[in-house]
Order: structure tokens, then sequence, then C-alpha cells
């Protein structure tokens, strides 16, 4: 087996106990290849990726800054690295980093209601109220499936640019 295809497989084991709900196990794994590889992108991403999911979103940051300094992700992953990114800097409080990692994440996929709902509660937690509820007007208006907000669709839109706006 050359060193390739053994560096895939661990990965993929990895990945997998993750999967299977044995993220501490996937994270001795995923520590191990991260040390052994650490220009590696996708190792970066999927050692972020178990730290967040045992709550240990301090340790999971500089993994998932590493995965967004250089090429290499599909684009699946690399969207997933700014979601990933943008909550865990928001959920530790540093939200004027989650502001600037999730609009750059909207600036690669700027249609993606994800990210504009987790922009939302960052615009929220710098007190941009106003913009937040904006930003989910605008997603519930464009990927609802109900009959009433798709009836009253355009509605929802124009009032999302202009909350303050009254008839006289």
């Amino acid at each position: 087996m050359n060193a390739d295809h053994e560096w895939d497989a661990a990965l993929a084991e990895a990945v997998l106990l993750r999967e299977q709900g044995k993220p501490e196990q996937a994270r001795e794994r995923l520590l191990a290849l991260a040390e052994k590889h650490p220009d590696s992108v996708e190792v970066a991403y999927q050692t972020a990726w178990v730290h967040d999911v045992l709550g240990l979103e301090a340790d999971a940051v500089p993994f998932y800054e590493r995965a967004l300094s250089a090429p290499g992700l599909t684009e699946e992953d690399r969207h997933g690295v700014f979601l990933g990114l943008g909550s865990t800097y928001r959920i530790l409080g540093r939200y004027e980093e989650a502001l600037r990692t999730l609009r750059r994440g909207l600036a690669e996929f700027p249609d993606d209601a994800a990210l504009q709902a987790f922009l939302a509660m960052a615009l929220y937690n710098t007190g941009d109220g106003r913009e937040a509820v904006a930003s989910l007007l605008r997603v519930l208006a464009a990927t609802s499936a109900d009959s009433r907000v798709q009836q009253y669709r355009r509605a929802i839109e124009h009032y999302a640019g202009d909350l303050d706006a009254v008839e006289q």
C-alpha cells in the first residue's frame, strides 16, 4: 500500500468514525493525521469538524483557519468551512470575525440560505437587528415551501428592503 493510499484510507476511516457517532476516536486519529500532514486542508477541515461535534469550539478554530489558508477543498467542503468557522466564531462571542467569515462565504455562495441564517444570528449579536431580520425575511421568501409565504413572497422581499416603510 503506498503512502497516498494509506493517508486516504486513514482519513476516510476517521470521517467514518465521526459519522458513526464515535467522535472521540475520530478526533484521536484526525489529530495524528493533522500532525503528520499539517498542510492538508482536508485533514484540517475534518479535524475542525470533529472538534465542533465534541463541543470543543475554541480548539476547532485553528483547524478551520488552516483549512481556508490554501486551495484544495471541494466546493462542498469549502462551504462547510465557512459555515463551521463563522458559526464557531459566533458561539465563542467573536462576532466581528463571524461576520467577516460568513460574508466571505456568501461572496462565494451568494444564495446559500444556511450562511445567510448564521449571518443573521451574528448580525443580531452585534446589535444589528434590522439587517438580521431583513436577511431572515429574504431567506424565508426564497426558501419556504409554505404556500402562504409564497403567495406573499414579493411583499416579504419588498419589506425586507425597508422594514420601517409606512404608507401615508
